[in-house]
């Protein structure tokens, strides 16, 4: 199943488009093919500024600035490593944007040595993600990573 939904993250990306156009396909079917996700999107990095900047995503209305270290979209950024969070509930200063998220899994989006975005997903299931799964999705944050690269140039 795992493997269908990263074929079909492939299968959406059409170079004759902007590449927000393939990002917001590829966050669609992150929202709507795994099992109890109630968010999924994107947080841009402003290094400079060391904060990060809401992206297009799918579900309620989000959070729009996330200071690097804070929550776990900022601890994220700021140590460009990926974080699984079984029960946000348990993460020290984690942001509660929907209170209904009860685990979490932030990707950092790397391309060429630069951190460009975070990819942020909620659950409203506690321990939602298992190996396959992150699996499948950092694989899957390979794809968007290049697609967010295009959109800076």
């Amino acid at each position: 199943m795992k493997n269908i939904i990263f074929q079909q993250c492939q299968t959406v990306v059409d170079d004759t488009l902007y590449p927000i156009s393939n990002i917001s396909n590829i966050l669609a079917i992150l929202y709507h093919e795994f099992a109890h996700i109630n968010w999924a999107g994107l947080y841009y990095c402003d290094n400079e500024n060391q904060e990060c900047i809401l992206g297009p995503f799918q579900g309620k209305v989000a959070c729009t600035k996330i200071p690097y270290h804070k929550g776990v979209v900022g601890t994220c950024a700021a140590s460009k490593k990926m974080i699984v969070v079984d029960n946000v509930h348990q993460f020290d200063g984690h942001i509660a944007c929907d209170h209904s998220s009860k685990s979490e899994l932030v990707i950092p989006l790397i391309y060429n040595n630069e951190l460009l975005a975070i990819l942020d997903i909620d659950s409203d299931q506690y321990n939602n993600f298992d190996q396959d799964t992150v699996e499948t999705i950092l694989e899957i944050s390979y794809i968007l990573s290049s697609l967010v690269s295009k959109e800076r140039k």
